[in-house]
């Protein structure tokens, strides 16, 4: 296990090694500057999706998953926070179309900067991992099965988004944990 766990920090250290500096602050100011947060993944990136959305609503924001009942809509000075892995989804592209005709932004993140989500896109964050559109034959590189490596990349990421966030916004630990629900 020593050997496949090294090798797996390796993996996600190197890609968080070549997320951009640029596309990391965009990121973070146009999340800061949104009034409201609407979060969409699928699968897996779906849960890291919701982990963030989790985090956003510690720091006082107006945060909420696409899909449950509480969602608000979303319009002018909001922001619709994607993420397409392989570069695009069915869902996704619906998703941004409407976000998109109600004069939401959009922030997309993504391991495939080229593909057509991010054409519909106004800010994407590039998290160059292997996902499981390109986990087999000679692109297959990581450890990690299938598309773990970005999912696992963009756990680590968001936590950093938290932090960088937290400190633009002036939020102190102490009023995270006191948004943390008490029902567990």
């Amino acid at each position: 296990m020593t050997t496949l766990h090294g090798q797996a920090l390796d993996e996600i250290r190197a890609c968080l090694d070549k997320v951009r500096g640029e596309e990391f602050d965009a990121a973070v100011a146009a999340i800061a500057g949104a009034g409201r947060i609407a979060l969409y993944g699928v699968g897996r990136e779906g849960l890291q999706i919701k982990g963030l959305a989790m985090r956003l609503f510690h720091l006082g924001l107006k945060a909420a998953v696409v899909g449950d009942m509480t969602t608000p809509p979303v319009g002018a000075g909001d922001l619709l926070v994607v993420s397409a892995g392989p570069g695009d989804f069915s869902t996704v592209a619906a998703l941004m179309g409407v976000a998109r005709a109600a004069g939401a932004k959009i922030l997309l993140v993504t391991a495939e900067p080229a593909g057509a989500a991010a054409a519909r896109a106004d800010l994407v964050l590039a998290v160059p991992a292997q996902t499981m559109a390109s986990d087999q034959g000679a692109a297959a590189r990581s450890v990690l099965p299938m598309g773990s490596l970005y999912e696992g990349a963009l756990y680590v990421l968001f936590e950093l988004l938290i932090l960088s966030l937290r400190e633009r916004l002036g939020v102190s630990p102490a009023q995270m944990r006191a948004n943390h629900t008490n029902l567990e």
